[in-house]
């Protein structure tokens, strides 16, 4: 069976942790960052944790995990 291949653009924009979470940066916080609050601007300068629901598809895009 060949080997399968990681989604290059899933690879660049999700990391998985040791548990398993799957971690993402928020969308939104490259520019036009003048009209947006300060308390938007932080939330999304964060690294987050991906729902549950949605792992199994990010999972099957980077199957070196």
């Amino acid at each position: 069976m060949p080997k399968v291949k990681t989604k290059r653009g899933a690879a660049k924009r999700f990391r998985i942790t040791r548990r398993n979470k799957v971690m993402f940066r928020h969308a939104y916080h490259s520019h036009l960052l003048r009209r947006k609050r300060p308390a938007r601007k932080r939330r999304l300068g964060r690294v987050d944790v991906l729902a549950t629901g949605e792992t199994g598809k990010i999972f099957h895009m980077l199957p070196y995990r």
